[in-house]
């Protein structure tokens, strides 16, 4: 577990805008710990978060949603907010620029953004993409280039190519070298991973 947390990203994260289906919200959350993601933000559409098997249901503004099925989701913290202005509120609050995954006159190709920053990835519903307040909201769009004549990926896809950037850049940049979390926040983390390894071992 030491050697996992060692390599976690405190400032990196994403923010999914109302993503609803399941094998979606799990794949994504699977990206997220394998390139080292922390947490996770989320709005839940309006029939809240996918069931992931979480016993408990939805919580919301600061509480957390752990306690899933899916191994990668069980150790990616997901926090949930109630509507897009009080999550960019709080990314914005802790130093995070945010960056939609968004086709619009203002995007730029994906790999020109500067994932060294505290970044924060928005991803939009399956259907829509990014809400119009959102695609305001946020600092900057990105785009990954398409070349067939479909233009659009599945949203668990993009997420994945994004942030396996947001990975290749951090590594170039030496942020997986040594642990990022303060010593205290570090102890914490690990006390809540082995307290739910037991939990799911019981």
């Amino acid at each position: 577990m030491r050697a996992v947390l060692d390599k976690r990203q405190p400032d990196l994260t994403v923010l999914l805008e109302r993503v609803h289906k399941p094998h979606n919200f799990s794949a994504i959350l699977r990206s997220c710990d394998a390139v080292g993601v922390l947490e996770a933000y989320a709005i839940p559409a309006k029939h809240g978060i996918p069931d992931l098997d979480e016993p408990e249901g939805l919580s919301l503004q600061g509480k957390t949603y752990n306690e899933t099925s899916g191994s990668a989701a069980k150790w990616v913290g997901l926090h949930l907010h109630e509507d897009t202005v009080s999550a960019f509120t709080h990314l914005k609050a802790r130093g995070f620029q945010v960056l939609a995954a968004h086709f619009s006159e203002r995007a730029v190709d994906y790999r020109v953004a500067d994932y060294t920053r505290p970044t924060c990835i928005l991803l939009g519903t399956e259907k829509w993409g990014v809400s119009p307040e959102a695609a305001e909201l946020s600092d900057g769009h990105i785009q990954i280039p398409m070349m067939g004549m479909v233009q659009s990926l599945n949203v668990s896809v993009a997420a994945a190519v994004i942030l396996f950037e947001a990975q290749r850049q951090r590594i170039q940049a030496g942020f997986y070298e040594q642990p990022r979390l303060s010593p205290e926040h570090y102890e914490a983390v690990l006390r809540s991973w082995v307290a739910r390894h037991e939990r799911g071992r019981g």
